[in-house]
């Protein structure tokens, strides 16, 4: 284990903490509570958006962008809605700087007439702001369904930040669509929260329980939240999606209506749905071990790394010259590969260099492999390695890859399926919680108040109600009321 690494079983916190910082994703920033997303970051951050735009776009929906700012009117249209951003916003209200009036005293100041007639909200979501626009958008049918998405940053003012978890502000995309009917909107919800399923298993090797959230989870204003929850390595919960049927909430606080076929005014319905860069905390946390990061192949910015093996220059072109080979055939096959032959640093540097930053394989080739017409090739995720011969030295990497990918997936499979424990009782339930943690499946008597004594008893909530959830008579957990059906209860991220 590397000594620059807390270790997982020490302090889970600091290990992923440490991680984040020393495998180069992101920084802490001189603005309390936001980060620095380092290239390696965002390059990690540019693929998952680079797979979900065209999956946004094979499903019909188009990029527009809205404006940051949104007046303090709009937020107020909703109820529920403000209710649910109003101590999370970050406001506006003033528009000019000045130098400071006392002579004595350097620096600037706000300039008192410079106070805007309208605060401003930094968007914390673009519900209102979107919705005020689609009023012109929108007159008839014919203009619908209208399906657009934003890929933007928001600003939630959060008191306790974690980088990438929880931040003051990050990056995301938000799709927001208006629909003719409430089964059309419906049916736009489940597809999206299909797409981030998809996406998060194929691509993030990340299994997820697709769910709707109970009433007390929801989204604030919609009439249903559906959610992917995935469980991390400590047995915590971590939301990585959310899809919302919006209802005509939205469409009646904004007055968007559009002529029907037989000509007569109707509300549209709606939808919103957004994943964001905390994506990249459920990545890491997921995934990774006591040496650093380790990234499924089909999301990480760089795939397969090669470092050269030599002693003097004649040794290193002859080398040079087959890695050019190795690194074409690789390139054909669409994989994203690097030779780092700097001599700033020594092998073994390099080796533990790209194992904290996660590179799925190493290929590590010197005089004497030349000769033997072979390479060392070190997988990250088992840390195994093996001589491959160089011919058809491509195709063997990028079936590895793939078997990287499947293999990293089926481990965590495992692992979440094995921390899906039904409890009984309420002694059962802490004690499970306490003890193994995970998903905890349990009746509960669907009423708000018992969710929420649960929550301030354990800390833990209650992450969705599965989809196609098994029917089953019980009692609740804490009442001993009757109950239909089990639930999943998690602490969570």
């Amino acid at each position: 284990m590397s000594k620059e690494i807390t270790a997982r079983s020490e302090d889970y916190s600091q290990w992923y903490n440490d991680l984040i910082i020393k495998g180069g994703l992101a920084d802490y920033s001189a603005v309390r509570g936001c980060m620095v997303i380092k290239p390696y970051g965002f390059g990690l951050w540019e693929g998952m958006r680079d797979v979900l735009d065209a999956k946004f776009k094979e499903t019909g929906h188009q990029n527009a962008y809205f404006p940051l700012f949104i007046p303090k009117s709009f937020l107020s249209k909703e109820a529920e809605h403000v209710d649910g951003f109003a101590k999370e916003c970050a406001v506006v209200t003033h528009h000019r700087l000045m130098q400071n009036p006392d002579p004595n005293v350097k620096g600037l100041v706000v300039d008192p007439e410079a106070k805007l007639e309208e605060e401003l909200i930094v968007r914390p979501t673009s519900e209102t702001i979107i919705w005020n626009t689609y009023k012109d958008w929108i007159q008839s049918y014919r203009d619908l369904p209208l399906l657009i998405n934003q890929w933007a940053n928001v600003v939630r003012w959060e008191m306790r930040t974690r980088l990438f978890l929880r931040t003051a502000e990050f990056l995301w995309q938000e799709g927001h669509t208006a629909h003719a009917t409430a089964e059309e909107a419906i049916a736009e919800t489940r597809q999206m929260l299909e797409v981030y399923a998809d996406f998060a298993e194929n691509y993030m090797a990340l299994p997820v329980v697709r769910g709707v959230k109970s009433p007390a989870e929801r989204f604030a204003g919609a009439l249903d939240t559906y959610c992917i929850e995935a469980l991390m390595q400590d047995g915590k919960a971590l939301q990585a999606g959310t899809s919302h049927f919006l209802g005509q909430n939205f469409a009646k606080a904004f007055d968007v209506k559009f002529s029907n076929k037989e000509n007569k005014q109707e509300y549209v319905w709606a939808t919103s749905w957004g994943v964001s860069t905390r994506l990249i905390g459920a990545l890491v946390m997921a995934h990774s071990d006591d040496d650093g990061l380790v990234l499924p192949p089909r999301i990480a910015p760089l795939q397969v790394v090669i470092v050269p093996i030599y002693k003097g220059e004649e040794q290193k072109s002859k080398i040079d010259a087959k890695v050019d080979e190795i690194i074409s055939g690789l390139k054909k096959l669409g994989i994203r590969v690097k030779y780092d032959d700097s001599d700033n640093a020594r092998p073994g540097w390099k080796f533990a260099e790209y194992e904290m930053k996660g590179v799925p394989v190493r290929i590590a080739l010197g005089a004497r492999d030349l000769e033997n017409n072979v390479a060392e090739v070190a997988r990250r995720d088992t840390k195994t390695k093996e001589s491959l011969s160089l011919d058809g030295l491509a195709e063997r990497i990028s079936a590895l890859l793939e078997e990287i990918q499947s293999q990293m997936y089926n481990k965590a499979l495992t692992f979440r399926d094995e921390h899906i424990t039904p409890a009984n009782t309420m002694e059962e339930f802490e004690r499970l919680l306490d003890e193994k943690a995970g998903f905890i499946s349990a009746h509960w008597d669907g009423t708000t108040e018992t969710e929420e004594k649960i929550k301030e008893l354990t800390k833990a909530t209650i992450r969705c109600i599965p989809l196609n959830n098994k029917q089953e008579a019980g009692t609740c957990i804490l009442t001993g009321k009757p109950s239909t059906q089990r639930v999943l209860f998690a602490r969570a991220y």
